[in-house]
C-alpha cells in the first residue's frame, strides 16, 4: 500500500472546483477530492475550509485514493449525477477503481456535507485528511472524541465528524486509512451545530442521498426551456437554483470572496451577499423558465428588505436582508495565487447605483407579464422608488460597476432610470396602482431627451460610457434589450458595433470598460481585468436583436466552451493565461447562458429575442 505524504500541491484553477450545496450554503471540491472552501452555517458565515484563499492551514478536505507522491491524483473522471448537485468522482488506480459522491443534504436541522466512498473494482487504498480551520482559517479548534464521534469546538462553532471508518489525530487533523473493495459503501459526514447545543443527531448518509436526488430531478422537471442548449441551460438554472437562501428567498452573486478578477492583483470582493440587480436579474431568467415560486420567494424578501425605507434603497443586502455590510481584510490570509487583500463584506453596499431602481422596475413589471400575482406591497413599492429617482435621477453616481473613483453621469444609469419609469407608466395604465401619470410620461421623455443628447457621439455614431466621456462600456449593450431605444436604430447598431472594436477581445468577448494596467483608471482601480461574461452574453442578445442570429450563435459556442468539465462559469474570462478569474461559479454569468439561449430558441420562430 503506498505511504500518504501531507503535500504542498500547486493552486487549482478556478475552472477546476466543482460546486455542491444545499441553498443555505455551498462547498467546492477541487479535482483531487479536497474541499478547499465551506462556509457554515450560511453562505456569508466564517469558512471553515479556507485553503482556496491560503494554505492547507487554513483549513480543508481531502478524499481521495492513497498515494505516494507528493501532489495527490486528480480525479480520472467526474460529473454531477444527471440533473442533480451530486458530485461523482472516480479514479482509476493500479489497484482498482473509486468512486466518491459528494453532496450537501437538504437542511432539516444540522447543515451537513456528506461524503460515501463506493468501490467499483480491485481493492483500493483511501486516505481521508480532515483538517478544520474557524473564522477562515485563524482559529484552531479543540479536537476531542465524543461518544465515538470526532468533535471541534472553537468559540461558538461545533462541527462533528461521522464515519464508520478508524479515524486518529496528529497536529490537529483527523486521518482515516482503509481499503474499499467492489460494492463497498463507507460514509463520512460533518455537520456544523452551535457549540452551546446538544450534538446534532447522527447523520443518515444513504437516504440523505437518495433525498437529495430526488429534489433536484423534481425541480428540474418544472423548467420549460426545450430548446438545443437544454444541456447549459440545465447546469446553469440548477446553478442559481444553488446560490439561492432558501429561508429567505436572497439570492447570493456567488458562494465566494475575493477570488481575483486580476491574478496577482487586488481586484478582489466579496460576493456572497445579494445585489439587487443580480437577483433580479437571475429571478428574470427563472421567471423565463417557468420557476414562478423562486420569483414570488425573492420579491417577498424585497418588500422586507426595502422595508418602510425604500428611498434609502441600497444596492445590495444580507441573505437575510441585513443592511451592515462592512468591509474588512482578512490579513492571515494570502490570497488565491498570492491575490491580495482578501477581503469579507462590501463597502459598495452604501454606494448610489440609480440603475438598481431600473433593474428592480423591470423585474417586478416581468413577474405580472409572466404571470406572478400583483400584489399591492411589490407596486406600492415600484411607485414609491419612481417617485424618489423623480428627484434624484439626475445626479451623478457610481454606476453598474461601482466604480470606487469619483461619480459621473453614467448613460447606463440614466436608461435604467428611463426604464423605471417606463415600468411604473405601464403598471399605472392597467389600474395596478396609482400615481402621476401624465407627469410621469413627461418625466420619461425628459430622461430619454437628456440620455440621447449628452450621452450620444455622434460623431462615432455611439453612446458612450458617461456624459462627456469618450470611453465605452458593456453596460450599453442593454440599451435595447430594455426597450430604450429599438434594435434597428442606428444609434443601437453603432453602438454594438462600436462595442465590438472597442471591448472585445480577439476571441470576440466583451471587456466592461477600459482598464489602464498598472495606473488608476477610471473606475478608481489599477490594474486590468479578463473578459466579462456576463457582457459577452448581453452581446449574444443584442445580435439576435439586430437580426444577427448567425454570428449571435456562433459567440454563443465560443462561450459555452469557457465552462468547466462541469458547465461552471466565474465572472470573467482572462484572455491571456486562457482561464477563468473571479468569483465562482458567478450567478450573473449562468444567467447569460440562459437567457441568450432563450433568445436565440425565439429568433428561431420569430423575429426578436426574449426579455430579460
Amino acid at each position: 500500500m503506498p505511504t500518504y505524504i501531507p503535500d504542498a500541491r500547486p493552486t487549482s484553477r478556478i475552472e477546476d472546483f466543482a460546486l455542491i450545496g444545499d441553498m443555505q450554503s455551498a462547498a467546492l471540491v477541487g479535482r483531487d477530492g479536497s474541499v478547499e472552501w465551506l462556509c457554515l452555517p450560511r453562505f456569508d458565515s466564517p469558512a471553515i475550509f479556507a485553503s482556496l484563499l491560503g494554505t492547507e492551514e487554513h483549513g480543508f478536505w481531502r478524499l481521495g485514493p492513497a498515494h505516494a507522491s507528493t501532489t495527490p491524483p486528480p480525479a480520472t473522471r467526474r460529473s454531477y449525477r444527471g440533473d442533480s448537485l451530486i458530485l461523482e468522482s472516480e479514479w482509476d488506480t493500479p489497484y482498482g477503481t473509486v468512486r466518491v459522491i459528494d453532496f450537501m443534504p437538504l437542511r432539516h436541522g444540522a447543515p451537513q456535507l456528506t461524503r460515501i466512498v463506493e468501490g467499483v473494482s480491485g481493492r483500493v487504498p483511501m486516505h481521508s485528511a480532515l483538517r478544520m480551520r474557524f473564522s477562515y482559517g485563524r482559529v484552531v479548534p479543540r479536537v476531542y472524541q465524543h461518544d465515538g464521534r470526532t468533535v471541534a469546538v472553537a468559540g461558538p462553532d461545533s462541527v462533528w465528524s461521522d464515519t464508520e471508518a478508524e479515524t486518529y489525530s496528529k497536529a490537529q487533523t483527523t486521518y482515516a486509512d482503509f481499503t474499499v473493495a467492489p460494492g463497498d459503501r463507507i460514509a463520512f459526514t460533518i455537520s456544523w451545530q452551535p457549540s452551546h447545543e446538544e450534538p446534532p443527531p447522527l447523520p443518515e448518509p444513504e437516504a440523505s442521498l437518495e433525498a437529495t436526488e430526488d429534489f433536484w430531478l423534481e425541480w428540474i422537471e418544472r423548467c420549460t426551456y426545450h430548446g438545443p442548449y437544454r444541456e447549459a441551460v440545465i447546469r446553469s438554472l440548477i446553478t442559481l437554483k444553488a446560490l439561492t437562501y432558501a429561508p429567505t428567498g436572497g439570492i447570493v452573486a456567488a458562494p465566494t470572496t475575493s477570488l481575483p478578477e486580476d491574478l496577482g492583483g487586488d481586484r478582489n470582493w466579496d460576493y456572497r451577499y445579494t445585489w439587487l440587480r443580480d437577483a433580479a436579474i437571475t429571478l428574470s431568467s427563472l421567471l423565463n423558465t417557468g420557476y414562478r415560486e423562486e420569483a414570488r420567494a425573492w420579491r417577498e424578501w424585497l418588500v422586507r428588505a426595502v422595508a418602510g425605507d425604500p428611498e434609502n434603497l441600497q444596492i445590495m443586502y444580507g441573505i437575510a436582508g441585513e443592511r451592515e455590510l462592512g468591509e474588512a481584510v482578512l490579513d492571515w490570509l494570502p490570497g488565491y495565487e498570492n491575490s491580495a487583500p482578501v477581503r469579507v463584506g462590501n463597502d459598495a453596499a452604501h454606494q448610489l447605483q440609480l440603475d438598481v431602481y431600473g433593474e428592480v422596475a423591470e423585474t417586478l413589471h416581468l413577474a405580472g407579464e409572466l404571470g406572478l400575482e400583483q400584489d399591492h406591497a411589490s407596486s406600492h413599492l415600484l411607485i414609491t422608488l419612481v417617485t424618489y429617482l423623480e428627484r434624484h435621477w439626475d445626479q451623478p453616481d457610481e454606476g453598474i460597476w461601482e466604480v470606487r473613483g469619483p461619480r459621473r453621469h453614467f448613460v447606463h444609469s440614466k436608461v435604467m432610470a428611463w426604464t423605471a419609469v417606463d415600468r411604473a407608466v405601464r403598471l399605472i395604465e392597467t389600474g395596478v396602482a396609482d400615481g402621476p401619470l401624465e407627469r410621469w410620461r413627461e418625466l420619461r421623455e425628459v430622461i430619454h431627451q437628456n440620455v440621447c443628447e449628452r450621452g450620444f457621439d455622434k460623431g462615432r455614431n455611439t453612446f458612450t460610457q458617461s456624459y462627456g466621456s469618450k470611453e465605452l462600456d458593456a453596460s450599453l449593450l442593454l440599451i435595447p434589450q430594455m426597450g430604450f431605444l429599438p434594435p434597428d436604430d442606428k444609434r443601437v447598431i453603432g453602438t454594438i458595433e462600436a462595442i465590438q472594436r472597442e471591448l472585445s477581445t480577439p476571441d470576440g468577448f466583451v471587456l466592461r470598460y477600459p482598464t489602464c494596467g498598472d495606473q488608476v483608471g477610471l473606475d478608481g482601480l489599477g490594474g486590468d481585468e479578463g473578459a466579462f461574461l456576463a457582457c459577452s452574453f448581453w452581446l449574444v442578445d443584442d445580435l439576435v436583436l439586430i437580426g444577427r442570429a448567425d454570428e449571435a450563435r456562433q459567440l454563443f459556442d465560443k462561450l459555452l466552451a469557457l465552462r468547466s468539465d462541469l458547465g461552471l462559469l466565474a465572472e470573467e474570462w482572462d484572455p491571456r493565461r486562457q482561464r477563468q478569474v473571479g468569483n465562482y461559479p458567478q450567478a450573473f454569468s449562468h444567467v447569460g447562458v440562459v437567457m441568450s439561449a432563450l433568445g436565440l430558441l425565439a429568433a428561431e420562430t420569430t423575429s426578436g429575442g426574449v426579455r430579460r
